[in-house]
């Protein structure tokens, strides 16, 4: 199933909230590795991926609210020209 936006959204923050309080959703399986230790010995870029993407929680509140309010800015030109530019084979 797919989620809406709002949706996504409160997952990510429930995530992240969960990664900065130093909790975890569920207890690890017997015979597993704790999370602190794996973390010890994984690659930075292996610690980065697990950890997630950065959530910048302000600018987020600022965005909804923008929206909220109808003072969100949509250039539909420059969407529609992205769109293109990413479809569209390069020369």
């Amino acid at each position: 199933m797919i989620n809406s936006v709002g949706q996504s959204i409160g997952n990510a923050i429930g995530a992240t909230s969960l990664r900065e309080s130093g909790k975890t959703r569920a207890a690890a399986p017997a015979g597993s590795v704790p999370a602190s230790a794996a973390a010890d010995v994984a690659s930075p870029a292996a610690r980065m991926a697990a950890e997630g993407a950065p959530v910048d929680m302000d600018k987020i509140a600022a965005i909804k609210s923008a929206i909220a309010s109808g003072n969100y800015p949509v250039n539909a030109d420059a969407i529609a020209e992205r769109m293109l530019e990413l479809d569209l084979p390069q020369k």
